[in-house]
């Protein structure tokens, strides 16, 4: 499965017009919220007559918000990144970091990009991720799970796996992502909780007379139950394809399928979620850091529509396909109590 540099090229351009449309959606998602706000506070007015009158100092408030949070995620995702993950910079003081350190440099070489930083999360859990606005400002985090059980080959696939999320610029397109479903899901709660302890108490009823009634309430709800479910949503469409591909340039880094094929049937084969892992940042990693397993390996559409990742199997399936091999190794087991993201 060979990727030309055009492909990437146009790849490039895509994520270009899709960070484009995420900060646009964004935008929108957080100023809708603060016009709900201004319609139940009294800033903004129905009339008889249909006109609304009043200034809209929230949502023009919380349109400033989201521009901030735009730049900050594009410029200091990444930091925040790392920080929330508790990742450390990756030392040479042992021979199994050494090995993943010289990994990183042999697969940038192979990507030609230049070579990111390197950090570690001290946990068990084989996972690894790939963060940054652009190659030259990129950072590949492993576990120490991953480093400790992975062998060169294994390890050569993951690290080509989070090379090609830098060298397509996929980075710069999921930090962001990771950081605004964030702000969304904060912002979304801290409505919640305005909601259920005294924003529509008896105290507001001019207010809600002013905003139409019962119209304004129920559409605080429907937003504030809605925006964080709608950025969850993106992140995850965005996350699934982008899987697929990184594997298969991968293959063209390492000109090996097996080494990935190795890594991913060992990861399926262990039960280990990530202690430290956080629904905003799940599709950030090659594979679902929130469950026990690669449960998101449903069939049905709304297995499909809510899993960070596509299915495990399928990802192994297709670079066994690539050796001419058919099925897998690894029974994938199914897990219905853990938890889907």
């Amino acid at each position: 499965m060979a990727i030309g540099a055009s492909d990437f090229r146009r790849l490039e351009r895509s994520n270009r017009r899709r960070s484009a449309a995420l900060i646009i959606l964004f935008a929108l998602l957080v100023t809708g919220l603060g016009l709900c706000l201004d319609l139940m506070l009294g800033n903004l007015a129905w009339q008889e007559d249909g006109e609304i009158v009043g200034f809209p100092t929230l949502s023009l408030a919380a349109l400033i918000i989201a521009s901030v949070q735009a730049a900050i995620s594009y410029y200091g995702g990444s930091s925040l990144i790392l920080a929330a993950m508790h990742a450390r910079p990756l030392e040479a003081d042992s021979p199994k970091n050494l090995m993943a350190l010289d990994v990183v440099r042999e697969m940038a070489i192979a990507a030609r990009v230049p070579t990111p930083k390197v950090y570690v999360i001290d946990d068990p859990a084989p996972n690894a991720f790939a963060t940054g606005r652009d190659p030259a400002h990129a950072a590949i985090c492993l576990t120490q799970g991953l480093i400790d059980t992975m062998d060169r080959e294994q390890l050569q696939g993951v690290v080509g796996h989070e090379m090609a999320h830098i060298r397509n610029y996929d980075t710069r397109l999921m930090t962001m992502v990771a950081v605004m479903v964030g702000a969304v899901a904060l912002l979304a709660d801290f409505l919640h909780r305005w909601i259920w302890f005294g924003g529509f108490g008896r105290n507001n009823s001019e207010r809600k007379d002013a905003a139409g009634g019962g119209f304004a309430p129920a559409l605080v709800v429907i937003v504030g139950i809605l925006s964080p479910l709608i950025s969850r949503l993106i992140a995850m469409a965005i996350s699934r394809q982008r899987e697929y591909l990184a594997d298969a340039a991968s293959v063209e880094f390492t000109r090996n399928p097996r080494g990935l094929l190795r890594a991913l049937e060992q990861i399926a084969a262990q039960s280990s979620p990530l202690k430290h892992a956080f629904r905003a940042t799940a599709h950030l990693f090659i594979v679902n850091p929130m469950t026990d397993n690669d449960s998101e390996d449903g069939e049905g559409i709304f297995d499909r529509l809510f899993s960070t990742h596509p299915p495990l199997k399928e990802r192994i399936a297709r670079l066994r396909a690539m050796l001419g091999e058919s099925g897998s190794s690894v029974a994938v087991r199914a897990n219905p109590t853990s938890i889907s993201t």
